[in-house]
């Protein structure tokens, strides 16, 4: 196990409109507003349309394809994600939370697309110090974080 020890920063409190995608927002927001580090919580509901990973396609050989979820109508959701820099030092955002409707709820990871609806509000916790970054991993293609 490698870590770093960071300290809090400011807080955030954004509500979002509808037909906002939730990673976009958040990355943008944390850009324009210096947010290198932080943890974000999400909650409220998600629009029709949404996509959910919700877990590699199996077998997974060379390149680990991800296995996605569409939501099919307005819902209710709630997630817990992170914002560390890329290599280059431009913030990145990476949640997972869950979604329901009708007593039925999926769970996976925002990045293909989660949209904003009627009421999303997300909270920024700005996270001081230095060390993490998100580093490209060549077998998925997505920003794995490295903590050295």
């Amino acid at each position: 196990m490698k870590y770093s020890e960071m300290r809090p920063g400011r807080m955030f409190v954004l509500s979002l409109d509808p037909g906002e995608m939730i990673r976009e927002e958040i990355e943008r927001f944390s850009l324009e507003h210096g947010v290198v580090y932080g943890t974000v919580s999400v909650v409220g509901g998600v629009d029709g349309g949404s996509v959910l990973v919700v877990g590699p396609k199996v077998p997974a050989d060379e390149r680990i394809e991800p296995l996605k979820f569409e939501i099919d109508a307005p819902s209710e959701v709630t997630g817990f994600g992170t914002i560390f820099p890329d290599e280059s030092g431009k913030p990145t955002f990476h949640m997972h939370g869950s979604i329901g409707r009708e007593g039925r709820s999926v769970t996976g990871c925002f990045r293909e697309g989660v949209i904003a609806w009627l009421v999303t509000e997300v909270v920024i916790t700005e996270m001081k110090g230095s060390g993490p970054i998100r580093k490209k991993d060549k077998k998925t293609g997505y920003g794995l974080l490295t903590v050295e």
